[in-house]
This record gives structure tokens, sequence and C-alpha cells, in this order.
């Protein structure tokens, strides 16, 4: 007995081949000249039995495979089992090339099965030849397809239209559903199917705590199976006798919305789930050639896709919104009746199969994330950079290679930080500026662009804070007057003269320092959050604006970091904050991962809280208001203060840790 396999190398059918273990018999992998290096692999794996394996040189795209008069001499009457993997299993492929692969390439197959004499054709399918049938698609169904207007429908449908009408061999047809990686190991070799939604879970799981009730969809039914389950089941079915011209489905029994799939990943990756989930038949009610027409407009479609890009989803997800086939498989379990084989629940392994995805095929772990690889001579531009988060930026990120300028109103300490970085090897320039100041920000403008042309990322770190209370700010408008000056207008004039270049390159990066007050009602920062407000709030239009131009905007909403800023609050002295190091680490990742937003869990739970229940944050935040005094700086006492911290309070700021009170 011996075996020809197509697609011998792809992540089915080497499956497949580790099964042939236990078999007798030679197996004949049909290989391109370009990919012998996969064969190698193949032969690595299938481990000391390996003579075994042997390479037969051809291609999916040539009569007969492309195998020539002698190879076909050798091997006529010696195929018991002509095993076809080989497509096209990809969504996003072109239509030509899935009908030349899909359709061609399994019209040559067969025609080769004939010439050899094999005694069975056996063509793996897909669920897809089912197209988008509303109801239960069976095993012994084929012409009732309907919906297989995608090409990747379509040539699935037809290339077992061919097996069944062209193929001169007995064969048998497999329809494996949605295939995961292995259910003990997690292996897969790509990203396909129900891990596009993996990357948008993963990013729910770094900015919300895992108890975080969230609204989804319920949408169509998966059916998922894990690879071994496929593998298992074909090579069982294979070596039956009396199956010849069936179907098989290789399915699970049980199917799943998309709801209750993306919960049970939620589970595995421990990421928020969605406890309530909106049924998409609810807008069944809006006509079909409605709906594509709204889909089909310019800019609904680039909202869509920007959205589906975020969430790492393809444009093809689509149409599994509302999936509306469901899968009889009856023949194959009383096919598998006896063997043990079976296919296993998608609760018992998906953790296995978030593991393998999250250790070896997240996107993430293929981008630069290096310091280095992100500012490495590049110019980034600081302000507020003589002292506390601006100065250990400005040595973080000139240690990893950026030519970093230096800006604040104090000379001398401009010039110890850039002495500090000469040290470290880092590169350095320095502009005294009083980014309160526009006359003077538009000076720092030009002379930036005069001596570097550019600057790749600004900082807009230089900022004031003021802590005083509204009952003792009545005589005092100018605290407002201030912080609007530096931390809004200032900030935003800076903003704007650089802007032009970094539209015109098409290349740029805006890290504005904000405040966790920001995202909850800060009592005594009314000032200070009015100012930040009003940046976050520019800074999201202006993102807008240029989001075409590759020119990222990021907010980082810093918590408290202890800096010469709160040193006139004596409290904080006795409370947990961050430190300079950390809020650092905050604007390293905004350089590298370039989002929206950075925040912590504190900051988002508050934001949240406001948001659902604003009066019982308005008590809460009114509670900590009143535990809290104004220090004698705010009442206008010059005196150094002492404050005796009860242990209510520390309890609070331990439980609130980086909130402003």
């Amino acid at each position: 007995m011996a075996y020809f396999i197509t697609g011998g190398t792809g992540f089915i059918g080497r499956n497949f081949i580790d099964r042939l273990k236990e078999r007798e018999g030679d197996i004949y992998v049909l290989t391109r000249a370009a990919s012998m290096h996969k064969f190698e692999e193949l032969q690595e794996r299938f481990g000391a039995d390996n003579d075994r394996l042997i390479p037969v040189q051809g291609d999916l795209h040539a009569p007969l495979l492309g195998l020539d008069e002698a190879t076909m001499g050798d091997l006529k009457g010696k195929i018991r089992h002509f095993c076809h993997f080989a497509a096209i299993y990809d969504l996003k492929a072109s239509a030509e090339d899935q009908i030349r692969t899909n359709n061609e390439g399994t019209r040559n197959a067969i025609q080769l099965a004939a010439a050899l004499e094999a005694g069975c054709f056996q063509h793996v399918s897909s669920i897809a030849a089912g197209g988008l049938y509303k109801g239960t698609f069976r095993e012994d169904m084929f012409e009732e397809a309907e919906g297989l207007e995608h090409p990747y429908f379509a040539t699935k449908h037809d290339s077992e239209g061919i097996v069944r009408a062209e193929c001169q061999v007995p064969w048998r047809i497999y329809r494996p559903a949605m295939v995961v990686g292995h259910s003990e190991t997690g292996e897969i070799d790509k990203i396909d199917g129900a891990y596009y939604f993996f990357k948008s879970l993963q990013k729910l799981r770094n900015i919300l705590p895992p108890w975080f009730p969230l609204v989804g969809i319920e949408g169509g039914k998966f059916n998922i199976v894990p690879v071994d389950y496929v593998v298992d089941a074909m090579d069982h079915i294979a070596h039956l006798d009396d199956m010849d011209g069936r179907c098989f489905h290789l399915t699970d029994t049980e199917h799943h919305s998309i709801g209750e799939m993306m919960n049970i990943f939620a589970e595995a990756g421990h990421t928020p789930k969605f406890s309530m989930r909106l049924d998409m038949r609810m807008f069944g009610f809006i006509p079909s050639f409605v709906r594509e027409t709204l889909a089909g407009l310019p800019p609904v479609k680039r909202i869509v896709n920007n959205l589906l890009n975020d969430m790492g989803l393809p444009e093809s997800v689509m149409m599994f919104m509302n999936y509306p086939t469901r899968y009889d498989n009856r023949d194959t379990e009383r096919a598998l009746k006896g063997s043990g084989i079976s296919c296993p629940d998608l609760r018992g392994y998906a953790p296995v199969i978030w593991d393998y995805w999250e250790r070896n095929l997240d996107p993430d772990l293929f981008i630069d994330h290096s310091l280095e690889g992100n500012v490495g001579g590049k110019i980034v531009l600081i302000t507020g950079a003589s002292s506390g988060i601006g100065k250990n930026a400005a040595i973080r990120l000139a240690e990893a290679g950026a030519h970093v300028l230096l800006v604040a109103r104090s000379l001398d300490k401009l010039e110890e930080t850039a002495a500090e970085i000469a040290e470290l090897g880092g590169v350095a320039s320095i502009y005294p500026c009083d980014a309160s100041d526009l006359e003077d920000c538009d000076r720092l403008v030009a002379e930036v662009l005069e001596n570097h042309g550019h600057v790749d990322i600004l900082v807009n770190n230089a900022g004031r804070s003021i802590r005083r209370s509204l009952e003792l700010s009545y005589d005092r408008f100018h605290d407002f007057e201030r912080t609007m000056q530096i931390n809004y207008f200032g900030a935003v004039r800076l903003t704007m003269g650089l802007l032009p270049t970094m539209s015109e390159r098409k290349s740029g990066q805006v890290i504005n320092i904000s405040s966790i007050s920001t995202l909850t009602p800060s009592p005594r920062f009314s000032a200070y959050v009015a100012s930040k407000s009003a940046l976050d709030a520019w800074t999201r239009a202006a993102a807008v604006e240029y989001s075409d131009r590759n020119v990222r905007f990021t907010n980082i909403h810093m918590p408290l970091v202890r800096t010469p800023m709160i040193e006139a609050t004596t409290i904080y002295n006795s409370m947990p904050v961050l430190s300079p190091d950390e809020a650092v680490d905050m604007i390293v990742e905004a350089v590298i991962k370039k989002p929206k937003r950075i925040a912590t869990q504190m900051g988002i739970a508050l934001q949240v809280l406001n948001t659902v229940a604003p009066k019982f944050a308005e008590v809460v935040m009114n509670t900590v208001f009143r535990m809290f005094a104004d220090s004698a700086a705010a009442k206008g006492d010059k005196k150094s203060e002492q404050v005796e911290i009860s242990n209510e309070q520390v309890a609070l700021g331990a439980l609130m840790k980086g909130v402003h009170f």
C-alpha cells in the first residue's frame, strides 16, 4: 500500500502524514523544486522512519501535476490512496488564484489519479462547498448549495463538482469545518478564521480588568474543529471499506455563535467577556438592497474598514456576522463509531489554542518592539526636559539612539541633562524656550526646522499643575489662564508649527502628556483638568484629520508621578505614586505601539464609572474631596507645613493609586 499526497507540506497535510506513521507503505509527496526545504522539514518531523517519505517533483498547476513519464511509470498501480489536500484556504486570495489552484489543480490531480490507477481519490474539500445555505446542510447535499458569490465558496463547491463528475477512480470527499490548531499542542502555522478575533480580545485584556462586562453581538453560527480531529477522522474513514462515493462532514456537532465563540476564547485568554450580546437578526427587517447600498457607500466602507483594521479583522469576516448554515455530520459519526475518535469540546482545548497563538503567532511578535528600532536615528523633541518625566524620557530615548531636542526654560538644567546624555554616548541639542510664551514657541519651531528640517516625534510634556479648591480660587482667575497657557495653548502652538513637515513627509507622532484627572472629575484640580481636557479634545480632532497622513497622536493619561511638580503638596509624600521611570515606561509604550491613548486600569475604571453612574461617581469623589484638605500653599501660607496623614487617607491613596486628591 502506498500513498500519494498533494499539499503534504501544508498544515492539514503534514498532520495527516503524521498519522501515516502508524500505517505501512511509502508516502509520495508532491513537491515543487522551490519547496524542497519544506519537504526536508517534513522528513525531519516524520522521524527515524523518514525514508518512507519520497518527494515527487511536480506542480499542481501543470497537467498530470507535471510528473514525467518515468515517474508515472514507477508509480502506476502502486498508489492505494491518492490524498488531495492542496488548495487555497484563504478568503482574501484573488478569484483568479483560487480558480487556478482549487479548480484546475483538482482537475489535474484527478487526471493523474486515473493515470496512476489509484485505488481511491481522497478529496479534502470544505464546509464552504455548501456556500451560505440557509438551514442545515447535510453530507449528501451538493447541488442545493446557495450563496456562492464569494470565490472561496464558489471554488470549493466547483472543485467538489469536478471530482463528482470527472473522477475516473473511486472517490471520497471530506468537508472540514473551520480548522484551528492541535487540541493538545495548539500548533498551527497561520492566522485564519477564529484567530482573527484574538487580537481584539487581547487589546481588551490590556485595557480592562477581566471581570468588566462588555456588550457584543450574537452573530451567526461557527463550526470549529481542531486539526488532530480532522486528520484522525479522515485517516480512519479513508481506510474503511465500502465508503466510496460519499461525503463526510468533519465538523463539531455543537455550533457556536460568534458571541459564544468570543466568550470561550475570552475565558481562555483571561479577557473581559461579552455579558450582553445583540442578535444581528434584529436588523433582518431592513431590505438586503438597502443594506448593500449603504455598505457600498465610500464613507461607510472607509469607516468599517478602519474599524476592522483597528480590531485586526479582515473585511471578509463581515460575511460571517449572520452566517446561516448548520452542518449535519451523522454519516461521519456512524463511520467513526467504535473508533474512539470524536471532536473535543472547544471549551476544553481553547486555552491551548490561545496560548500557542499568543506565544508564536501574535502579530506583535513580528513587529520591532525595541525602543532602539523605533527611535534610532530619529529626531525627538521633548518639552519640560530639564527635570522629572521629561528629563528621564530624554535620557531613555537618547540611550536608544534618538537625537533628542531638549526644551525647557532653564538653560542650566538643560545643560545638565545634555551632559548626562553625552556621558551615556547619546546625542542631544539644547533649545531654551518658555512653552507658555506663544511667540517663543514660534521662534523655537523656526529654529528647530532650520537646524534639523523636521521632527519625527514631539512629546508635549511641559506643564503646570495647580491643586486648589474652587472655594479658594474665587479671586484667582489667573490660575486658569496660566494652566491653559502652557498646558493647552503652548502645546497646540508647538504642534501646529511642526505638523506641516510631518504631513508633508507622511510620518510623525505627537505624544501629549495628559492626566488621569481627565478621565474622572478630580476635585481641587479644576484649572489643571480643564487645560488637559482641552488638549485631549484638540488631539482627538487632529488625529482624525491626519489619520490618512500617517501622523499619529497619542494621549497619555498620566497618574500622579513623584516629580518636583507635586512637591508643594506634602500629603503626597505618604501616598503611593508612580516614579519618573514608570512614567517614562508609558512614553516608551506610546513610541513603540502608537496607540490612541494610554491609561491605567484605575483611570479607565473611573472613567467608566463616571459614564454609567455619574451621580455615584460624584458622591465618591466628593467624599474623597472632604477627606483631604487644601495645602498651606494653596491657602497662601508660605510656611512649610507638617500634615498628619490618617490611616484612612493612606488606605484610600493606596486603593486609588495615582488619582489626584
